[in-house]
């Protein structure tokens, strides 16, 4: 009898080479990405480089995804469903990956580049209990100026005091109960202001918040503002975080 031969899957190893060394990719790619912030958080590097891990983590999960592409067009000619199954996946998870990368990216081109927000700009709330903290980052601790107060104003027309009624104690007390909430630390406070840090959890970057309370005729005004404690631009966080702590506080206040 003749000898049986095996013929060799459609397409060769190439369907299985490619699909390898994209899921490869992909994992170094979420390696450099995910590590970039915790690493920067625990002090092992500085934030240049923890930015040049997330360019690199990009790259190489761009390439992640071409070589998921060719592995799927490759298997889908072949009929190597398997192959396919893990190119198209490979890619959509690089797609999931640089999602917030990219939406980073888009925030700093639309947002101006500064760092530091308030609902007051001609009087805006100073740092005391902080100030400390502020003068050891490259931050400053003074409120820039107006240079910083026209751009602010241009990209957040709709940030300002709130009012609340009830006692000066009453909307202190409501505003240490949002703090508390939000989980931010707090430093301390006056007879009518509290200032506290807010951490961000992947990078662990530090952003101070003063909130500052004023009696007036129609009831307490609170102004509020947050800086950064480094960076140029804060891509839109402490805006992000001044609204949302005024609208919490004025429905916390409501009850």
């Amino acid at each position: 009898m003749p000898a049986q031969t095996h013929s060799s899957p459609r397409g060769g190893k190439w369907p299985v080479i490619a699909a390898w060394l994209g899921i490869i990719l992909l994992i170094l790619a979420g390696l450099l990405m995910g590590l970039a912030g915790p690493a920067y958080r625990a002090e092992w590097i500085g934030l240049g480089t923890s930015f040049g891990m997330l360019r690199q983590g990009a790259q190489v999960a761009l390439g992640a995804a071409a070589l998921g592409l060719i592995t799927l067009v490759i298997s889908g000619r072949s009929r190597r469903w398997r192959p396919a199954v893990v190119g198209l996946l490979v890619s959509l998870a690089v797609f999931f990956m640089i999602a917030i990368p990219m939406e980073m990216k888009h925030k700093a081109q639309t947002v101006p580049p500064i760092h530091d927000i308030t609902t007051d700009m001609e009087n805006p709330p100073t740092f005391v209990l902080l100030a400390a903290a502020r003068e050891e980052a490259p931050n400053a601790v003074d409120y820039p100026g107006e240079d910083t107060a026209t751009l602010q104003l241009a990209a957040y027309p709709e940030l300002k005091p709130i009012v609340l009624d009830g006692s000066l104690a009453s909307a202190m007390d409501a505003a240490k109960a949002v703090l508390q909430v939000r989980k931010w630390e707090l430093a301390g406070t006056t007879e009518n202001t509290l200032e506290a840090t807010a951490t961000t959890r992947w990078f662990g970057f530090k952003d101070d918040v003063v909130i500052r309370m004023t009696e007036t005729p129609a009831g307490v005004q609170v102004d509020m503002r947050s800086a950064s404690r480094v960076g140029k631009s804060d891509l839109g966080a402490n805006a992000v975080r001044i609204q949302a702590f005024l609208e919490d506080l004025a429905r916390n206040s409501a009850l």
